[in-house]
């Protein structure tokens, strides 16, 4: 009989993705502690089992060295920045992931960020709050200029959800994605081209050696200091000193180059613990929410199960 544990602690606290899995596998072990695991958490869990459901949890050449007997890691949640996946698969094991699971739910969240920002909706909330009556409706998300820079499966479905917005929409991609753009109205440029010429920039892209702090202090000088950048990807994609600098430019409380606002569901340290740049007015802040949609989750914790089935007998 397959046995199975459950590293993640999004999904060992879901009960229909608990009896989902205990359907199909009857010996399992949940992470039952309420936080993230690392390296050598995660060997002395999974030692005597054939099977790893894993999430944001460290899958190094040493984890996956000292669990020979795990054949299966299927992950939990989009993203693979956390695993080794050459080694792993060097190593002859398998590694079962869908990319895109949660697409709408990480879409739908950038795009309410792009309506919220350009609304005003957080400034004036935050200020109604403190009895303050500030009556600023910003302006139309339509007739904007957009970049997403990453144009995959969650960019691909931002463009889709755009479409009603009448934006002008700007691709920038390592890949050729000029059909995919044209096809709903946008136009593929370079990377340089989408910072200068957007009026919001919205990032969808994984984090590699290539786009570790991709944006920072050099981005924002090329930015228009009314630009708006939203990043719902990882959080190392952008340098957070760089954007706090930034932002209080952009409020006038510091000299540079400076942006209007952003919007962050992501952070190189999580959860952040600056609360001076959290407590910044042009900064609209989400804990890392944009792919926890009931529906995404479910459907990541359905994905990883139909993994462990394609490869696993119960």
């Amino acid at each position: 009989m397959a046995r199975v544990c459950v590293t993640s602690v999004s999904f060992s606290k879901n009960s229909q993705l608990r009896s989902e899995l205990l359907e199909s596998f009857p010996d399992v072990k949940f992470n039952e502690t309420g936080r993230k695991m690392t390296e050598s958490d995660v060997v002395e869990f999974a030692r005597g089992f054939n099977a790893i459901v894993v999430g944001t949890e460290p899958i190094t050449s040493t984890v996956v060295d000292a669990l020979p007997e795990v054949r299966v890691f299927a992950k939990y949640g989009v993203g693979l920045d956390s695993i080794d996946v050459e080694y792993l698969k060097s190593a002859g094991r398998i590694l079962s992931f869908e990319p895109g699971v949660n697409r709408r739910s990480v879409s739908e969240l950038a795009l309410s960020f792009m309506l919220a920002l350009v609304h005003n909706v957080h400034r004036t909330s935050a200020d109604l709050k403190q009895g303050i009556w500030t009556k600023e409706g910003g302006r139309l998300l339509r007739g904007r200029t957009v970049g997403i820079i990453g144009c995959g499966a969650i960019g691909q479905d931002l463009l889709l959800l755009l479409r009603p917005f009448e934006c002008r929409v700007l691709v920038c991609d390592i890949e050729d994605r000029s059909r995919i753009a044209a096809d709903f109205g946008a136009r593929q440029v370079g990377f340089q081209d989408v910072l200068r010429e957007s009026d919001i920039v919205t990032l969808h892209v994984p984090l590699t050696a290539a786009t570790s702090h991709m944006i920072g202090a050099p981005q924002f000088e090329i930015m228009q200091d009314h630009s708006l950048l939203i990043n719902t990807s990882r959080g190392s994609v952008v340098d957070g000193r760089a954007l706090k600098e930034a932002l209080l430019a952009g409020l006038g409380r510091a000299p540079g180059a400076a942006i209007a606002g952003a919007a962050l569901d992501v952070f190189e340290s999580e959860p952040p613990t600056d609360l001076s740049f959290l407590a910044l007015p042009n900064l609209l802040a989400t804990p890392h929410i944009g792919g926890n949609a009931l529906e995404a989750v479910l459907a990541m914790g359905r994905s990883a199960i139909q993994g462990l089935k394609r490869h696993l007998s119960p």
